[in-house]
């Protein structure tokens, strides 16, 4: 299982929410840049970028921060966030991105996504923001009407690769991670699931790697010093 170490990006820092509540953000990283090289140190593969702060805009608010990132590291990045039209996705593929994240327009818009798999295949994964089991959109401010279960068997017929399945009812709350939900995505075996939000503990880890799932984002116990970055990396390579 890959563990992805998070930076959530805002005004050029890195920051985390409580359950997706821009009024509760907490900064913890005034030099993002050098939280990404400390993580590369540290022994970590991946990196997942959020710009909250495009999220919430509909475009990229963060890209000067992002490329930094992109230059002064050898980790691959995912990157979500204000991602909305097939320009930015090439656009931040072009820059050495390899993997986007597409969120609200990924629901909104059927052709936008299918074209974006045409063109992009694996480097295009979409991020599945759940709030009671229904999908959240527009920077987990807007619930819908579909259903994770719904959402995720569509994008496995579009030919989606990987998605990020993250509970925001646990994300920031350190509460420990919705093991039920994940659990309950053991059968989408074509899907590359990465599980985010809540993960507060190794114990935690462990729990999500038994269900042999693609991937785990580590967030604000990384930062509080909940969970070791070099120790849950080791945990994540066990099986390897």
């Amino acid at each position: 299982m890959i563990i992805l170490p998070a930076i959530d990006l805002y005004e050029g820092k890195g920051v985390r929410l409580m359950q997706g509540d821009y009024s509760r953000m907490t900064v913890y990283l005034s030099d993002p840049v050098s939280g990404a090289k400390q993580m590369e140190a540290d022994g970590a593969e991946w990196i997942h970028l959020v710009d909250l702060e495009g999220a919430k805009a509909g475009h990229p608010c963060n890209q000067e921060t992002i490329a930094a990132i992109r230059k002064e590291t050898r980790l691959k990045m995912e990157v979500g966030g204000g991602i909305r039209s097939l320009e930015v996705i090439a656009s931040y593929l072009d820059a050495g991105i390899d993997r986007v994240i597409l969120g609200t327009k990924a629901l909104e818009d059927d052709v936008f996504l299918k074209e974006a798999v045409r063109r992009f295949g694996n480097h295009a994964a979409v991020g599945a923001d759940v709030r009671n089991g229904m999908i959240a959109t527009h920077g987990w401010q807007k619930t819908t009407g579909t259903s994770l279960n719904d959402f995720l068997d569509h994008l496995e017929e579009i030919g989606i690769g990987t998605v990020i399945v993250t509970d925001i009812s646990k994300d920031g709350a350190m509460q420990g991670t919705n093991r039920a939900l994940y659990e309950s995505l053991k059968d989408q075996s074509h899907l590359n699931v990465i599980a985010s939000g809540g993960i507060s503990s190794l114990e935690d880890l462990r729990a999500l790697e038994q269900m042999d799932l693609y991937g785990a984002i580590l967030g604000k116990a990384m930062y509080t010093g909940a969970v070791n970055l070099k120790e849950a990396l080791a945990l994540g390579k066990e099986d390897a």
